[in-house]
Parts: structure tokens; C-alpha cells; sequence
């Protein structure tokens, strides 16, 4: 089988890993449960650009029992959990192509190894996969049904290919589920985020002013959980909606060149291209902290980060230190890429089970009902959204009211009033 893994022997790690996860993913045990017995994907090609953690094994492992053939790469070079990517080729029979670290070159070779395939259904994180699928140089001599997304980030990038009218298959923005940005992207990336900049730093964050560019659903979550644990946190926003939003939460909000003197630990999660620049890292104090939980490296500008450093060096792993001319030190964490999945292991299985059932259950309706879409991005259908809550409350045991009939007529009516 082909596949490319750092090394099949760290297969027995994976394992276990896998099967952990999969103790804390009961909604999609049930997806997986149902695909076994009714193969929904049988025979259908699936390529999936995705982070090779343990949830997303047990999502491959979901699709494979509903009879698909799939394929998986990494969606970012340094998220790959090698253990993970080894026991999904050695004991699942599933093709990886990921190895931790990987350069741009071999990353791009891995998604050429996915589109190889010849997918029916594509599932991005970010976009990237979609992105090489309509290179203007290639010509694949395929045709893709229908794709996924599970990101924020690519999710704008399809917006725009769809708005110019240059996107060659629907696709189903996962994100955009009720049931995944609203958990995933909140609790998970707050909690993840944190995680990645404990395990890089081992700071204390009680008493510490942390500095959070946006304030989407990911921004959110990180800084209601920075808040929580003891942190001043400032916000920096450009949308003036989300920016009255975060100081009617509670928080701070400034402009960046303003909070860059302020800030011990700077966090992006915006999707823009150089939200800390030049500007800002000359004014910040010594021995700050950047990082960045967007999908891509861009929102730290980290080109001219070098160009101003006299010299840097690795002082911790997922730590670069560079020092400017006064002497002052800035701390760049995991390369500027997502340090969550980069300096941590991503998010809490708990919350990606419901992300990863919304992405199981969308291959399983694109497949169904692909012929009646237009090249354009859609919204997950709402009764999906609303089975994955559902099943996610049964597995919780949480039980909630269901309205009587007189309630819905009520709520139905225009003339019952006071």
C-alpha cells in the first residue's frame, strides 16, 4: 500500500492513541456504528487534506466503515501526530501521507499523492487541497462530486473562488455548523491554544497580560479561558460589531500598536496576512511571547521579525528567541504556525467528535444528494446540525423539554397576543 509515514514502528503508540480518542467520541462510535451496517460509502473515493491527529483517524476509520475508499494528508507541516499517521497505515489499512516537520515541498507532494486518487468527495482543513485541484496549470483528469471544509480560513478562501465564479465542485462548509463553530472553534481552540502555549513556555499566565487579535469564535474561546485563568486580556479587533461585542464582555480593546507595549503573550487568530508587523514588535517589551492560533503562518510577520533580529536561536523546543539591537527578546512559538496542533496535540477529542461527525455525515449526504448542487458553498443542512446535538445531549445524558402541541401553534400563530 502506498503510503509515506515517519516510521510504521511507532504503529503500537498510535494505536492507543487512537483508542483513547475514540472512548471521548461517542456521537461519531454512532455514525461509525450505522455506516457499518448500511455502507452509505461504499466504494466512493474520499481524499482528505486534514491535521493527522487521533480524532481524525477515528473519522477516516468512520468513513472506511461506511465502505469508503480514502486517502489522507496532512493539512499543516508541523501537525501531524507520526504515531498516529503510523498505526492508521499499519493496523486500518488507510493511506497517510504526513510526517511531522515536513517541508513545503514534500507537503505539496502528499496532496498531489491524495488528488491521485481520483477523490469523489474531497474534505479540506484550510482550503489547500481545493486550491491545487484548480491550479490554473494542472488539468485533472477527473472530476470532483462535492467537498467539505473545516475551517474558518477555508472557508473564505472557497467563498471567494465561488464569488468569482472559479470553484469547480460544491462544497459544504463544515465550519459553519452550528454544532462545530460554536464548540470546536470556542471551546476547543481556547482550550487547545492555552495548552500549546503552557507546554512551549511552562509560563504562569495568572497576573500576565495576554493580547488576542480578533475576536471571532476561535478568539473567543481563547480568551474567556486566558480570563479564567488569571490573564489580563486585551483584544484588538477591525470589525466594530465584534469589537463593541468584546468590551460589552468585559475585556479591553485597543488598537495592536497600542497593546504591543502592553502584551506578555500575543495571540492571532484572525485568517489575515500580517496582523503583528514590524510596527509592533518594535515596541514590545522584552521577552514577549508570539504566537499564532489561524491556520496559516501569514498573521505573524515573521520575514521581517528575522530582518530586524540581530540573531536568534532555539531556547526551548517550539521556542525560537530573537533578539533585536536593544537587547530585547521576542519569543516566537512553533514557527508561527498553529501552536495548538504544533506545540500541543489539537483539540479535546470531546469536542472534535461533533466537528467529526458533521464531516462523516456531510461525505454521506454530498454522496446522496450531489447532483442536485450548483458550484457553490453551502451550509450544512440544519437537520444534521440538530441529530449531531441530539446524539451529542444522549451521550451526556442530558435530557431536554419538547414543546406540546398548544406551544406550537403559539409560537406558529400571529393572532393569539395579549
Amino acid at each position: 500500500m502506498e503510503h509515506d509515514v515517519k516510521n510504521i514502528a511507532l504503529a503500537k503508540a498510535g494505536k492507543d492513541k487512537i483508542e483513547w480518542a475514540e472512548r471521548n467520541m461517542p456521537v461519531l462510535r454512532t455514525v461509525k456504528e450505522r455506516f457499518l451496517k448500511e455502507k452509505p460509502l461504499k466504494n466512493v473515493r474520499i481524499g482528505a487534506c486534514l491535521h493527522v491527529t487521533s480524532e481524525t483517524a477515528n473519522l477516516m476509520i468512520a468513513l472506511k466503515a461506511g465502505g469508503a475508499n480514502v486517502r489522507l494528508a496532512a493539512s499543516n507541516p508541523l501537525s501531524t501526530q507520526d504515531e498516529v499517521a503510523a498505526s492508521l497505515v499499519k493496523d486500518h489499512g488507510i493511506p497517510v501521507f504526513a510526517v511531522k516537520g515536513e517541508n513545503n515541498t514534500t507537503y505539496y507532494k502528499h496532496l498531489e499523492a491524495i488528488l491521485a486518487l481520483k477523490p469523489q468527495i474531497t474534505m479540506d482543513d484550510g482550503a489547500d487541497l481545493v486550491a491545487l485541484y484548480h491550479a490554473p496549470k494542472r488539468k485533472w483528469s477527473f472530476n470532483v462530486l462535492g467537498g467539505t471544509e473545516e475551517t474558518t480560513t477555508g472557508v473564505i478562501r472557497l467563498k471567494a473562488m465561488a464569488k468569482e465564479k472559479k470553484l469547480k465542485y460544491p462544497i459544504i462548509a463544515v465550519n459553519d455548523a452550528m454544532t462545530k463553530h460554536l464548540f470546536d472553534n470556542r471551546y476547543g481552540t481556547g482550550q487547545s491554544t492555552l495548552d500549546g502555549v503552557l507546554r512551549a513556555t511552562n509560563i504562569l499566565l495568572a497576573g500576565q497580560t495576554v493580547v488576542i487579535a480578533g475576536y471571532g469564535w476561535c478568539s473567543r474561546g481563547i480568551a474567556n479561558k486566558a480570563r479564567g485563568m488569571g490573564a489580563n486580556v486585551i483584544i484588538t479587533e477591525v470589525d466594530y460589531i465584534k469589537a463593541l461585542e468584546a468590551v460589552m464582555d468585559g475585556f479591553k480593546v485597543m488598537k495592536m500598536v497600542q497593546a504591543a507595549p502592553l502584551g506578555d503573550v500575543f495571540i492571532t487568530a484572525t485568517g489575515d496576512i500580517n496582523v503583528i508587523d514590524k510596527v509592533h514588535f518594535m515596541k514590545m517589551k522584552d521577552n514577549a511571547i508570539v504566537c499564532n492560533s489561524g491556520h496559516f503562518d501569514a498573521e505573524i510577520n515573521k520575514k521581517v521579525l528575522k530582518q530586524i533580529s540581530v540573531k536568534s536561536y532555539i531556547s526551548r523546543p517550539f521556542v525560537e528567541t530573537f533578539v533585536m539591537k536593544k537587547g530585547i527578546r521576542i519569543n516566537l512559538l512553533a514557527d508561527g504556525r498553529l501552536v495548538n496542533l504544533s506545540a500541543a496535540e489539537g483539540h479535546p477529542s470531546m469536542v472534535m467528535d461533533m466537528s467529526f461527525a458533521n464531516q462523516s455525515l456531510s461525505a454521506e449526504y454530498i454522496w446522496k444528494n450531489h447532483k442536485k448542487f450548483k458550484k457553490e458553498v453551502y451550509v450544512i443542512p440544519e437537520s444534521i446540525d440538530i441529530n449531531i446535538a441530539k446524539l451529542k445531549l444522549k451521550t451526556m445524558g442530558v435530557d431536554i423539554d419538547v414543546l406540546t402541541a398548544e406551544q406550537k401553534k403559539y409560537l406558529n400563530s400571529w393572532t393569539l397576543g395579549t
